[in-house]
């Protein structure tokens, strides 16, 4: 609209100003070159408006002819490029599809028409990969690293055919070098700390950790617990040769993950070693207070090497006190009165468990107590029989992988921090009653005898594993370890946990 107003604005200032120069006489007179040319100023003006006319015209022929050739080829590169986009959609597509044939028809057309476009150099290695062709899109992926624009497009290509093939050395690789090269790319960085974790390249995980931490793209709750998993591994693995170490890294996991039961048993068990039982028990108690282990029960136990089974006892019944789980306290309690062969004790720790299914770990304990206070062969067989068929105690579960021992990692799927202690699921199997029932006879005799038990177990390897718990011989005290000056780590001082004098 304001155009319009400008050009009418300057239409009607032509023609008044037209008007003006015919009402007003007058003539205008010009001498040059020894001419002499007289004219009206109207004559003047029209014959000045005609040359620049003339002059624009001539300069828009001129720059026509000039720039023709430019325009012509920029149709001609739009005209290409539009075909190429075509071949790129219609390639996408077949390779969506599963189209072999029209994904590499479409992809020689695309790298034709767009040589030099990213998208045309993955068609064709996405058609490659889907001919089977892994060779071609390998050595497609390799080119596309050369040039700085592609090379994550590359990489990344490079990663997932070495993934394919389980070439996880290759694999590594190639996420490092993509991690090096652009670090807050999620992609390497994940990938990267998987495969070091799977292969237990735990300081080259942490470093990785930390790289995710530095861009953010881990939580940091999350972080913090991977890195006590990591760090727990680390003391895991120096525990036999460097028990300095194996203790600062399981009190720095325990400071990370307070109820991480590894970290907390490494350092406890390391501290006793090293005659720091105050500390150990502390350590041990607090992550006992938010996640009740058998394990940790054990090692309270033995936090003073040395100790007879009555002061172990001792011990364990001042542990339970913390215990968030009645249950697990009364069976830590019931198992070291059983070592102590204090049975009224263990009984009464146990019998507000024994009504309501108890779990085959009661059920074994129950017959121990009945073999060894009052050696009644039917109770001890009604118990183990009981034992057979109870529900399943917690255990170290990783993707359906039981587990004696924790791990780091699941031996399954390598992941990381996999192993929950949890109840199994059950299995479904067809068991012959008739071996159960002369299993549990066999048992009860042995129960009975206990002095036959070690050389039967010695002469049977297969023996049932719940039967080898039963009738294993007492714990005998630890080895108190070698004297000698260590430099303690710096612990956390925990005011609620104080430990019960020897």
């Amino acid at each position: 609209m304001f155009k319009i107003a400008v050009f009418v604005v300057a239409v009607v200032a032509a023609a008044l100003a037209v008007a003006w120069l015919a009402e007003t006489p007058g003539t205008l007179t010009v001498t040059w070159l020894g001419y002499e040319i007289t004219t009206s100023v109207l004559a003047a003006g029209l014959a000045f408006a005609a040359f620049v006319l003339i002059a624009i015209f001539l300069w828009s022929l001129a720059r026509y002819l000039i720039t023709r050739p430019t325009v012509v080829a920029e149709m001609v590169r739009k005209k290409r490029e539009k075909r190429g986009l075509e071949a790129l959609t219609h390639g996408l597509v077949a390779v969506g599809s599963g189209d072999k044939s029209e994904a590499r028809k479409f992809a020689a057309q695309a790298q034709k028409l767009l040589p030099h476009e990213p998208l045309s150099a993955l068609l064709g290695a996405q058609a490659a990969q889907l001919q089977g062709d892994r060779a071609a899109a390998r050595k497609i992926f390799e080119q596309m690293t050369d040039a700085p624009e592609t090379e994550m497009l590359g990489l990344r290509g490079l990663f997932l055919e070495a993934r394919r093939e389980n070439e996880n050395e290759a694999a590594r690789q190639f996420a490092e070098r993509a991690m090096d090269r652009k670090p807050d790319l999620a992609w390497s960085v994940n990938a990267l700390f998987e495969l070091q974790c799977k292969v237990s390249d735990w300081a080259g995980a942490l470093r990785t950790l930390s790289v995710a931490e530095r861009q953010r793209q881990i939580d940091k709750s999350l972080a913090a617990r991977r890195r006590a998993v990591l760090l727990t591994a680390q003391a895991m693995d120096a525990e036999e040769t460097d028990l300095n170490r194996a203790r600062q890294l399981a009190l720095e996991a325990h400071k990370l993950a307070p109820d991480l039961v590894p970290a907390a048993e490494i350092a406890g068990r390391v501290m006793a070693s090293q005659g720091d039982a105050t500390r150990a028990a502390r350590v041990i108690a607090k992550t006992w207070e938010v996640n009740p282990h058998p394990d940790l029960a054990f090692a309270y136990a033995h936090t003073r090497p040395g100790e007879g089974p009555h002061e172990r006892l001792k011990r364990v019944k001042f542990l339970q006190q913390w215990s968030p789980d009645p249950l697990e306290g009364a069976v830590a309690v019931a198992t070291a009165a059983v070592e102590a062969r204090e049975w009224d004790e263990a009984r009464a720790a146990l019998e507000p468990y024994i009504e309501d299914r108890p779990t085959a770990r009661i059920c074994t304990l129950m017959a121990r107590i009945e073999g060894g206070q009052t050696g009644d062969q039917g109770r001890v067989r009604e118990w183990l029989a009981r034992a057979v068929r109870a529900p399943r105690d917690p255990a170290w579960t990783a993707d359906g992988f039981v587990s004696d021992q924790w791990a780091p990692v699941s031996p399954i799927t390598g992941e990381l921090d996999a192993f929950e202690w949890k109840a199994p699921v059950e299995l479904i199997t067809n068991t012959d009653d008739q071996l159960v029932i002369e299993d549990v006879e066999r048992a009860a005799e042995e129960v009975v005898n206990p002095e036959h038990v070690a050389d039967d177990v010695a002469e049977n390897p297969e023996t049932d594993e719940v039967e080898k718990e039963i009738f294993a011989p007492p714990h005998a005290p630890d080895d108190p370890g070698p004297e000698g000056t260590f430099t303690e780590a710096e612990a956390e001082q925990d005011r609620k946990y104080p430990a019960p004098s020897g």
